[in-house]
């Protein structure tokens, strides 16, 4: 029997929706090129391009200056997981059942652990791996000539489902942890998936040489180089040197110190200023520009799509709290903006304006669809079936044909944020919550930090947007939590 990705397959192979032109209609002589770089728990407002006035992050804002600059770019979900297997997919997390970070608390074992034993509700249960049934990006365009590989963080599945088994021709680092455990940020790591450097190497420098010589190997290949850092994940660990430097900049801009604000029942890191975190932001950006300047070396720059987003929102009210996501609301684990709008750039060399700026709402499904179109290779509409491409808009369109972005995450997160769903059409956001608390309706063009609850001045829109999101939730075959037995009350 043919199964759901051999005939998406040979759908590719004979043509399936064929009906795009290639790049070269754009000034391009070839196939492009793909790098696409992730970064992990990296907050919208972490660069300096995006407004940041403590950490520098010079390369990528180089970057956003080649290429078109997104405002309103969203993960398909508050934590790390789904938002990847999203990537990948072209499919939204709901759709796959994997709406929480691998590894998280499936409802038996909720029972028993500390953070959800006795909440109102268990959380739903979730497919903690992506799945093999899925035709990956990275399988697509493998299947088109394209060389495949993976460096950094995976967590979408135990070995089975690892890089090598989704398409990947060559895997440094990926394997079912998400974070650099147990030697961290620095050699010897411990990564069953990366060889041991010397002693002191730095993980992001060392993911950064990787790809280069990924790249130096198939320089008359068309190759997808998928850069997954771990950075900015805890644990906060820092070079020395930039630390020191860091403490530096406090002192110089008076002895900056933490301001505290709270969301729920949680602190919320107010300012950017610590140090070690900023260290981190600069060694993965310095990472970058490592191969960033390899491309202009090597001549291939003006013939390789550049891809950078991060998985989810900066981390300010757990684990050290060590960002403030300010304009924004919140952070990782929360569907406030702040846990789910992303810093994201695409520079696709004679279709993207240098230095634009677009601020269509767009998600990490559109990705799939998206570099498909500019590599000139089929689009495969049955498996990124949740992606817009984002095409028109590097060519200088306003706003996308599509309807709403969505979001559903039936789980608690670690770091404060409660069960629900959400949904963004045009400005108009609403958020509903699974527990007995009231839904919330923003509107993000006026009130981007989501402070006035419109609810019950705007009825008819809060009716509508719910009508869609319900739709949504029953055509994607949407999970939800249950009532927990041993809840406590009061």
């Amino acid at each position: 029997m043919t199964s759901r990705r051999d005939f998406l397959k040979q759908a590719t192979l004979s043509g399936l929706a064929a009906t795009l032109m290639p790049l070269a209609a754009s000034g391009q002589t070839s196939r492009p090129n793909i790098l696409f770089i992730l970064a992990d728990d990296l907050g919208w407002k972490d660069l300096g391009c995006y407004g940041s006035t403590f950490y520098e992050t010079p390369n990528l804002d180089r970057l956003a200056a080649t290429g078109m600059r997104f405002t309103d770019a969203y993960a398909a979900c508050p934590v790390c997981s789904p938002t990847r297997a999203s990537i990948l997919s072209g499919k939204y997390p709901a759709r796959m059942a994997t709406t929480d970070w691998f590894g998280a608390p499936q409802p038996d074992t909720a029972k028993n652990h500390k953070g959800t034993r006795f909440k109102p509700l268990l959380p739903a249960p979730y497919t903690p791996e992506l799945p093999l049934e899925e035709v990956s990006l990275a399988e697509a365009v493998k299947e088109q000539g394209y060389h495949t590989f993976f460096a950094g963080k995976w967590h979408l599945g135990h070995e089975a489902f690892h890089p090598e088994h989704q398409g990947f021709d060559v895997n440094k680092g990926g394997h079912h942890r998400g974070s650099p455990h147990p030697g961290g940020y620095f050699a010897p790591y411990g990564n069953p998936k990366l060889s041991e450097g010397p002693d002191g190497e730095h993980l992001p420098e060392r993911l950064a040489r990787e790809t280069n010589a990924f790249i130096d190997s198939h320089r008359e290949d068309n190759f997808l180089a998928y850069l997954s850092f771990y950075s900015v994940h805890t644990p906060l660990q820092g070079r020395e040197d930039l630390v020191e430097k860091y403490k530096k900049k406090k002192a110089a801009l008076g002895d900056l110190e933490p301001i505290w604000g709270e969301e729920g029942e949680r602190k919320l890191r107010l300012v950017q200023e610590h140090a070690v975190y900023a260290a981190m932001v600069e060694a993965m950006d310095s990472a970058i520009g490592i191969v960033l300047d390899h491309l202009e070396e090597t001549g291939l720059a003006n013939n390789t799509v550049v891809v950078f987003m991060s998985d989810n929102g900066g981390l300010s009210t757990s684990e050290g709290h060590p960002t403030s996501n300010l304009p924004l609301r919140a952070g990782k684990g929360w569907l406030y903006e702040g846990g789910i709008r992303e810093p994201m750039i695409i520079r696709a060399p004679g279709v993207a304006a240098p230095g634009s700026v677009c601020s269509a709402p767009v998600t990490s499904t559109d990705f799939y669809p998206t570099l498909l179109e500019l590599a000139g290779l089929p689009q495969l509409p049955e498996q990124h079936v949740d992606g817009v491409s984002l095409v028109p808009l590097l060519n200088g369109k306003a706003a996308l044909d599509r309807d709403a972005i969505y979001w559903h995450y039936p789980h608690y997160g670690n770091q404060g944020g409660t069960p629900g769903a959400a949904i963004r059409e045009g400005d108009w956001k609403l958020i509903e919550y699974f527990e007995d608390k009231p839904r919330e309706l923003f509107n993000l063009a006026r009130d981007v930090g989501e402070t006035k609850n419109l609810i019950d001045s705007h009825p008819d829109i809060a009716h509508r947007l719910q009508d869609k999101l319900d739709h949504w939730q029953k055509e994607v075959g949407a999970r939800f939590p249950s009532p927990n037995p041993d809840a406590k009350s009061g």
